[in-house]
């Protein structure tokens, strides 16, 4: 799951009291962000297995910080706090520490058996990684009606292409994660390209909430 995840993040940024885009693009793929920063101090590891499971390559065997529901939900709750304090608004924090969360479960979804309630098996992962008719109609299925359930629920503040460059720029993303070149073996650069990936989604997300307004007053 790539651009899945940031399905969590439309669909939240369709109610009134949440937080901005950006903010909800960040929340999304935090636990990611924080994976590939702990990959390269050591803390968390990954290797390349090519077969591993069909459609990705990546062996993530040890992340209890991240990828546990447990670390997951202490990502969700210190993000959410932010949140909270900084919007002075506990409807805001709490969907954005949903948001966070989300990752977790939609990961269940798609890894083999690597994520872990607290770091140690037993192992979960239902593998539609392995099943690329499902997984994929699924993904971008998801993304699709959450961006339409966002547009819906906001409006443009003036002209802007900020949702048409949004669209063709998480297709390019779910593109390449698909279809482009897989690394045969592990190198820091993968994780520096997936920080950097996941910075200009933010970035992007930034800029069209920064375009539109809710319907609602907020």
């Amino acid at each position: 799951m790539f651009v899945g995840h940031y399905s969590a993040a439309l669909a939240a940024a369709a109610h009134p009291k949440a937080p901005r885009l950006g903010t909800l693009f960040a929340a999304a793929q935090l636990v990611d962000l924080g994976f590939f920063g702990f990959v390269l101090l050591g803390w968390e590891k990954m290797r390349i297995t090519p077969g591993i499971t069909v459609m990705n390559p990546l062996d993530l065997y040890h992340m209890p910080w991240t990828h546990s529901l447990a670390g997951a939900a202490v990502w969700a709750v210190v993000f959410g706090g932010i949140v909270w304090l900084a919007m002075k608004s506990r409807g805001a924090g709490l969907i954005a520490a949903a948001v966070v969360l989300s990752h977790w479960l939609l990961d269940v979804l798609v890894h083999g058996p690597d994520m872990t309630l607290a770091g140690s098996p037993p192992k979960f992962g239902l593998g539609l990684w392995n099943h690329p008719a499902l997984e994929m109609p699924l993904e971008a299925g998801m993304t699709i009606a959450a961006f339409w359930l966002y547009l819906r629920a906001t409006r443009p503040l003036g002209r802007s292409i900020a949702a048409p460059a949004m669209a063709v720029f998480l297709i390019a993303l779910q593109a390449y994660d698909w279809f482009g070149p897989k690394a045969a073996a592990y190198d820091p650069s993968l994780a520096i390209m997936a920080l950097v990936a996941y910075g200009a989604a933010i970035g992007m997300a930034w800029w069209l909430g920064r375009a539109r307004k809710h319907n609602q007053a907020r």
